[in-house]
């Protein structure tokens, strides 16, 4: 008997959808092109992670149980995005009656760089991007989800994003001086500290620029938004790509 492909949703975060929807179409891309099965569910909408940011977290029922039916019946839910992915793992509320549903989705949703290597254990990545890459950590992904190794922590370093692009041909990645400071942008923190929020922003950028960064890239539109708002502000030349973007373009 034929073994049954795994069934992955992609669950792709309400802002990249309404903003940056390149990034959905390169994930997409990506992982077909890696060889996975992908459905997009059209019925998804907000993880609910604004709302319990902002203190709100039982006002998530709605769309917590929406979430839940649309994507619990896959082996891998997969996202690009750090944020929205530990909201799902780890800050949904309690649903009387669907405690085994918020189980089996939390124990199968993965950020992108996570699912490629841990899941699919993509080691060789054959494609080429003839540029000097500098990499952010976004904090929900570095600390939350251990995507990379923190600094305060004392093990050995590791960034499964750097495992990734530096299989590619051509790439530089630039080591930055400070490898995982916050952007400044943590959601409604730019709105109710915008002054902080923004030098932040720009104690970042300057680490990029100094070391003759290319392009900027992350695993969250979100700290990019905010990082490439303050560079487009100050006429900076630097660009700004998601990793999907990068290592979808890559292997075309």
């Amino acid at each position: 008997m034929r073994k049954r492909e795994p069934s992955i949703g992609l669950f792709i975060p309400c802002y990249v959808d309404q903003f940056f929807p390149q990034v959905a179409v390169a994930t997409l891309e990506l992982l077909e092109k890696l060889g996975c099965k992908v459905t997009y569910p059209l019925g998804q909408t907000c993880c609910g992670q604004p709302l319990a940011n902002a203190g709100y977290e039982r006002d998530t029922a709605g769309s917590t149980r929406h979430f839940l039916e649309l994507f619990k019946g896959f082996d891998y839910v997969v996202a690009p995005s750090g944020s929205c992915v530990l909201h799902v793992k780890e800050h949904f509320p309690e649903l009387k009656g669907l405690e085994e549903d918020t189980k089996e989705v939390q124990e199968r949703i993965y950020e992108l760089t996570e699912f490629i290597i841990d899941v699919l254990k993509v080691d060789v990545l054959k494609g080429s991007f003839p540029k000097k890459v500098g990499y952010h950590s976004s904090c929900h992904g570095l600390r939350g989800l251990r995507l990379a190794s923190s600094s305060e922590m004392n093990v050995s370093p590791f960034n499964k994003a750097k495992q990734l692009l530096e299989q590619i041909e051509g790439l530089e990645w630039v080591e930055l001086s400070r490898t995982d400071e916050c952007c400044g942008f943590g959601g409604t923190f730019s709105v109710t500290e915008e002054a902080l929020s923004v030098q932040m922003g720009k104690d970042r950028l300057e680490d990029h620029q100094k070391h003759q960064v290319e392009i900027v890239t992350g695993g969250d539109m979100s700290c990019l938004m905010h990082l490439q708002g303050i560079a487009d502000r100050s006429k900076s030349d630097l660009k700004f790509m998601h990793i999907a973007e990068i290592l979808n373009q890559s292997l075309a």
